[in-house]
């Protein structure tokens, strides 16, 4: 695209060609022709700008939206983090306590959860779980075990409150390469409302999937399984009944289409780490933690492990200067249908 000063030069080269004549700096017919130069400059930007969006490969935002919908696609929505908060008292009682549906919890960085049923603490016991949703939804509700520690309004007799596992699930709205990997994919592979690719597209539509495969006769012709994973892995039925139905009416005459939840594959990591100086080794480990934590999702369904890619997370983190990974020993391999979940992990200091 030309600069403003290049089409500037440009008329002022064919004023002298045309007239014979060269214009003074600063002189009247100067000021007019620079500042059609200007506008002409803004039509350059203007038409640059409409032929990104006239395509997917290089559409932003609501533009690209609109291909998306030419596809069949739209972009996913934020998905809330959910799990457990223990709420418990320092003493026992002779009465039940009662905890209110949507009770707020909130980490020390004011990310805000909300019960989603009523509890009970029952008389003679210190502590009760309750199930709680984050109040925003996106990634930021994800945060590691014992991170909720206040209340914005205790119930009564209720003295403290955390989360004994870290609380998942929580994904960001779907960003526009994430969009457009999948708008460019149903142009290589056409779905036709009969192949596997139709049954991905189809599975990825909904908000809470995170990865979708297809095993095209599983048993026997005429059959089709569906495994989908959510950022947490495994769906809850609720998730596997919806697809079911929603596949039940779309599918095509006489074929079996089954939804299930992945097949899980445990996977076990010991790293050790050295930091840079000067840098505390509790911190830095609680990052690497949270980092490969993080990377467990239900992204990973039908996908390898790899060290490299381990030992990669690990380096990228802030304050690590060197590292051994000692398990797994070696990759996990990819496999249609299974979900690598995080077993232990354990991050230490290099010897």
């Amino acid at each position: 695209m030309k600069e403003l000063e290049e089409i500037y030069q440009e008329m002022q080269a064919c004023f002298a060609q045309r007239t014979g004549l060269e214009m003074g700096e600063g002189c009247d017919l100067a000021a007019r022709l620079y500042a059609l130069a200007a506008q002409v400059y803004a039509l350059y930007a203007q038409a640059d700008w409409v032929a990104r969006q006239a395509f997917p490969q290089t559409a932003e935002g609501e533009y690209l939206d609109r291909h998306a919908q030419l596809r069949g696609l739209e972009r996913k929505q934020a998905v809330y983090a959910q799990g457990v908060v223990r709420f418990s008292t320092g003493e026992t009682s002779d009465y039940d306590r009662e905890i209110p549906q949507g009770t707020v919890c909130m980490t020390a960085g004011l990310i805000r959860f909300a019960t989603t049923q009523p509890a009970r603490l029952l008389a003679g016991t210190l502590s009760v779980d309750v199930p709680v949703q984050a109040l925003e939804a996106g990634a930021a509700g994800n945060v590691a075990a014992e991170t909720i520690v206040a209340m914005a309004v205790a119930p009564t007799g209720i003295s403290a409150c955390t989360n004994p596992q870290p609380c998942t699930g929580g994904g960001d709205q779907e960003g526009d390469e994430e969009l457009r990997q999948r708008i460019l994919e149903s142009f290589q592979r056409l779905p036709n409302g009969a192949n596997a690719a139709y049954y991905e597209q189809q599975a990825m539509s909904f908000d809470s999937v995170a990865a979708a495969q297809v095993v095209p006769r599983p048993r026997g012709t005429g059959t089709v399984d569906v495994i989908v994973a959510t950022l947490n892995g495994t769906p809850e039925e609720e998730l596997l009944e919806e697809l079911t139905a929603y596949f039940q009416a779309r599918r095509e005459i006489a074929v079996d289409v089954a939804v299930k939840g992945p097949e899980t594959k445990t996977v076990d990591l010991s790293v050790q780490i050295a930091v840079e100086g000067g840098r505390d080794l509790e911190t830095v480990s609680a990052q690497v933690k949270q980092t490969l934590e993080t990377w467990f999702t239900g992204k990973l369904l039908g996908r390898g492990v790899l060290r490299a890619e381990i030992g990669n997370l690990v380096y990228s983190c802030d304050g690590v200067a060197n590292y051994v990974l000692t398990a797994p020993a070696a990759d996990v391999a990819a496999q249609t249908g299974v979900l690598p979940v995080l077993g232990s992990l354990s991050v230490g200091g290099m010897a």
